[in-house]
């Protein structure tokens, strides 16, 4: 960090914000439109046409920036041919080791173990601004270029200018998860709000006198992808100026919501955005505020923000709210939620602040777990902090039929830094073959995980994927003849739209 903090002192003001955000792997801010647009495909042609390094090479920072800058301008006829003429001006100016960085930066693929947070520190170190400040700042302003150029040139006095505002997005509270409704009234002094957890996409609203965006938990400008979005926010919210949290679903017959991957065909695409708006319709529920008329509400406990959001809402697009005191209140609560056709329920402490970016115990989500064992058949070396233990595990169902086993998903949550030196060992002693970064392993490790639905997936040959699968323990006591099946998972794949919709095909 200390390195990291005298290179960015060494860097002149305009290279402070790009090389800021090139370091952590990415060239714009999240909230920022502007895409590259560079496959694999372009980046292999290019690279190929490549002769031998400069001889005097002078690339600079700013020289690599405005390249990224006149890449993502493009459009047009030509434009694949357009992109490949700026790549190719801009590689045969770097070194072969500049070269390889800057394909990193292109696909997002960092691997070097400096993350945001340790890029926040870095910043304050080199601004001499203490963490705490620094926390606070970027919890407003979610633009790490930005936040280092106010931090580095303005110190602490600078830092504290920074509010929260419409049109500049910050990130979303987050919630611990919890199985336990008594875990959570006692946390939160027992009594809590409860609201349904959706099964949908997070988004941040920000209006002014009748312009609306909206931006998706990652900071992602999505407005233009969900104009039905914007309709509901001008028709169903009283207020000349506000920032609202809330959650858009999809949903299908009765109201019920599709599957969440199905809503992402919403967000991913720009293009045909009347025909899949009859493809799939969305409803939106508010359930915060973070801003109202020119007075930001996140230093305001959660009962005054609901009771402000209340008043401006119009009741389709609030979601429903339950404080209580008592347990069979909360899971009577949680089982209509899941008939529903929902996750579970969130439980919201009533004297919470609105902490933007920050997980903690204020917020919970409720729901049941849902479990499979699965076998380990590969394993990926990481990167980071997990560089030298083998991580990101193939997880297999078997086939009954044939006997063989089908990859359903990967993960590497759920394990300590001593689960992975353990779980490396384990998987080394299988290992059958290595290609790349990934090893190939003996189906024996069995492993309990828990996920939050499966999906349908044509990435995978069994065509089922779990969504956000974490490993909850190692099966030492099963074999792995003794996994779940690709029949069973096909059975529960079905049986979701018993609570869900299907989209139908128009």
């Amino acid at each position: 960090m200390a390195l990291l903090a005298r290179f960015l002192r060494g860097l002149g003001v305009e290279e402070i914000g790009p090389s800021v955000l090139m370091i952590t792997g990415s060239v714009f801010p999240s909230s920022d439109k502007r895409v590259l647009n560079i496959s694999d495909t372009i980046l292999s042609r290019v690279l190929a046409r490549l002769g031998k390094e400069p001889s005097d090479p002078a690339l600079t920072i700013l020289d690599v920036y405005r390249a990224f800058c006149r890449l993502a301008s493009l459009a047009g006829d030509g434009v694949v041919e357009k992109r490949e003429k700026v790549l190719e001006e801009l590689f045969r100016k770097a070194t072969a080791m500049e070269r390889e960085w800057l394909v990193r930066i292109i696909l997002g693929e960092m691997r070097h173990g400096v993350g945001e947070g340790t890029m926040l520190l870095a910043i304050g170190e080199a601004g001499r601004v203490e963490p705490e400040a620094m926390e606070r700042a970027y919890m407003l302003c979610g633009d790490l270029g930005r936040l280092a150029m106010v931090a580095m040139m303005e110190g602490r006095e600078g830092l504290k200018s920074m509010a929260l505002t419409p049109f500049t997005p910050v990130r979303p509270m987050l919630a611990e998860m919890s199985y336990d409704v008594g875990e959570v009234l006692k946390e939160h002094g027992g009594r809590s709000a409860f609201e349904y957890k959706f099964d949908g996409a997070r988004v941040q609203i920000h209006m002014t006198h009748g312009r609306v965006a909206v931006f998706s938990s990652h900071l992602k400008d999505v407005t233009e992808g969900l104009p039905d979005v914007v309709e509901i926010v001008r028709k169903g919210i009283k207020a000349d100026e506000a920032v609202l949290d809330g959650e858009v679903v999809a949903v299908g017959r009765e109201g019920r919501p599709l599957p969440f991957q199905e809503l992402m065909r919403r967000f991913n695409r720009l293009h045909h955005i009347d025909r899949l708006r009859k493809e799939v319709p969305v409803k939106l529920y508010l359930f915060d505020i973070l801003y109202l008329n020119g007075r930001p509400l996140i230093d305001i406990p959660y009962t005054e923000r609901r009771a402000t959001l209340e008043e401006i809402c119009e009741e389709e697009v609030l979601a429903a709210n339950l404080v209580t005191s008592r347990r069979e209140e909360v899971e009577s609560l949680l089982a209509r939620s899941l008939s529903l056709g929902h996750e579970g329920l969130m439980a919201k402490a009533l004297d919470s602040l609105y902490t933007p970016g920050v997980r903690g115990k204020r917020w919970f989500k409720i729901k049941p777990a849902e479990t499979l064992d699965v076998v380990i058949v590969a394993a990926e070396w990481g990167h980071g902090r997990r560089e030298g233990w083998l991580s990101n595990y193939h997880l297999a169902v078997r086939d009954k039929v044939t006997g063989g086993y089908l990859v359903v998903g990967k993960t590497f949550k759920g394990l300590t830094d001593e689960g992975f030196r353990d779980m490396t060992e384990r998987l080394i002693a299988f290992k059958i073959r290595e290609e790349g970064f990934t090893v190939y392993v003996r189906p024996a490790v069995v492993v309990e995980v828990a996920y939050n639905e499966i999906q349908w997936s044509p990435r995978y040959p069994s065509g089922l994927a779990l969504r956000f699968a974490r490993i909850r323990r190692i099966r030492d006591d099963k074999g792995p003849e003794e996994v779940d099946t690709i029949q069973r998972l096909r059975t529960l794949y079905k049986d979701q739209f018993k609570r869900k919709a299907m989209r139908e095909v128009l």
